[in-house]
């Protein structure tokens, strides 16, 4: 049984009086306790951080960076622990946990690399005239994540902000806080300074304290778009700066001259992975002209997945409610239905199988996100139809084509109104040092999360002008 608390600095501090069960997905069972932070041991978190950064900032680019070096080591090093750890508490593939292992190495990787784009500028602007830009920290940053990615999205945001010069303050998803836990160990034993990164833990209560909280300078949050809007909106109202990533809903398009089997699998996948818990799965097939090999085959691997074995039990009990709810009051064909699934020796985890729903006219699909194994297809007739209806979407985090023609894929890559779009790709999200970031409904803020477009949140600059006369030998500067 795991006793979580909350790590203020380096020190693990626990509230008696705010115990909850942390339950693993696989079982239904409780597999330890998490304690809430009160506002106590938020002030206290705030203030180690303050100080803690201030001599932080002090370091050069190459020292902070080593530590950042050493973190990547220490998660080559406990990478069987950490995948071991996500499936437990997430209820995901112990491959797919492997793979969110591999991806936060990378991110450490790309943060070692950081110093060299955000070095100073210096230019001689006229006579005797120099400019030079600096730059500098932001601050503290409060970093909110969801129980998706465990590892994966603190690791979006910790390695960056580190290596810039800031503190930062944790607040994972209530439902995943063992994986927290660890990345702040692993951070200490890589040489981290005491009160540079704190865990909190907590609910909607936390939340709201670190967006008022005046010791906290910046904010990124990761989650459903409702919450991304009223914790953008907080956080800025109280003058920080915040980038709140939101949900999605993202459209696949498919010509009628690819290849049905190879297509329909890639979008399968696309859809199912982590049980189609993750932003960037693929939610919609809009199937232009004549698709009806595409469709059947859609239908057929669909049919073949098995829970457990190709789709993980969804977070919660709750989560599964939901789908069926969906499922229940779609005006769509459901000519696939996983709610009957179940896992053999897992009576109680929260499995749901693949479901496909067809509709008859765009109009009838819903706009809202599922956040589960779901696929809605719907034929158009034309590009322009398809592209035009994933115009109308309210989010805009990811969308795709499948074509074996050239134009088609560039007119998809010019209309469509995503911030990640894939050309023969189910999922396309960019590796670094491309950024993570999506349009409307999808992100409220400025730049990006990960990336060259996370910088401009993590950092100041400060421009000095200086007049320098060389033609007074008595006073260099004049």
């Amino acid at each position: 049984m795991y006793k979580i608390g909350n790590q203020i600095g380096q020190e693990t501090v626990h509230n008696p009086a705010s115990v909850h069960p942390v339950t693993s997905p696989l079982t239904g069972q409780v597999i330890g306790e998490v304690s809430y932070a009160d506002p106590a041991m938020i002030d206290r978190a705030v203030a180690k951080a303050r100080e803690a950064q201030r001599q932080w900032a002090q370091l050069t680019y190459k020292k902070r960076s080593e530590v950042l070096f050493a973190m990547r080591q220490q998660l080559q090093a406990h990478e069987d622990e950490l995948a071991q750890i996500i499936t437990q508490e997430n209820g995901k593939s112990l491959a797919e946990s492997r793979a969110a292992v591999a991806k936060a190495i990378e991110l450490c990787e790309f943060a070692v690399s950081i110093p060299a784009l955000i070095a100073g500028k210096t230019e001689i602007v006229s006579t005797g005239i120099e400019v030079k830009e600096m730059t500098f920290p932001v601050g503290v940053l409060a970093c909110i994540t969801p129980f998706n990615f465990p590892l994966m999205v603190p690791m979006w945001t910790i390695p960056n902000a580190l290596v810039c010069g800031n503190a930062v303050i944790l607040k994972p998803s209530e439902a995943t806080p063992v994986t927290a836990m660890k990345i702040a160990e692993l951070f200490a034993q890589a040489g981290l300074p005491d009160g540079l990164l704190s865990v909190v833990n907590g609910e909607k209560e936390v939340v709201e304290a670190l967006c008022d909280h005046p010791g906290i300078d910046a904010l990124t949050f990761v989650g459903s778009t409702p919450v991304a809007k009223l914790v953008y909106k907080r956080a800025t109202s109280n003058l920080k700066r915040c980038l709140a990533m939101g949900g999605a809903k993202n459209h696949i398009l498919v010509t009628d001259e690819v290849n049905p089997e190879i297509v329909a699998k890639e979008i399968t996948s696309a859809a199912y992975g982590m049980s189609g818990q993750r932003c960037m799965a693929a939610s919609v097939v809009l199937a232009i002209g004549h698709c009806g090999a595409v469709i059947d085959q859609i239908i057929a691997i669909s049919k073949q997945m098995v829970a457990g074995r190709d789709c993980p039990p969804l977070i919660s009990r709750k989560a599964v409610e939901k789908i069926g709810q969906y499922l229940d009051q779609t005006p769509g064909t459901v000519v696939v239905d996983g709610r009957r699934a179940m896992v053999e020796g897992d009576p109680n985890g929260y499995y749901i199988g693949p479901s496909v729903i067809l509709y008859d006219t765009i109009d009838a699909m819903p706009e809202e996100e599922v956040f589960g194994p779901t696929l809605e297809i719907i034929q158009v007739a034309t590009l322009e139809e398809a592209i035009a209806y994933q115009n109308r979407s309210p989010y805009g985090n990811g969308a795709s084509i499948f074509t074996d023609t050239g134009l088609y894929a560039q007119e998809a890559s010019l209309g469509l109104s995503s911030g990640m779009l894939g050309i023969n790709i189910g999922v396309p999200v960019p590796r670094d040092p491309f950024s993570f970031g999506g349009l409307k409904g999808s992100k409220f803020g400025y730049g990006d999360i990960t990336g060259y477009g996370s910088l401009p949140l993590l950092t100041t600059t400060r421009k000095v002008t200086t007049k320098w006369n060389p033609k007074d030998k008595k006073d260099w500067l004049s």
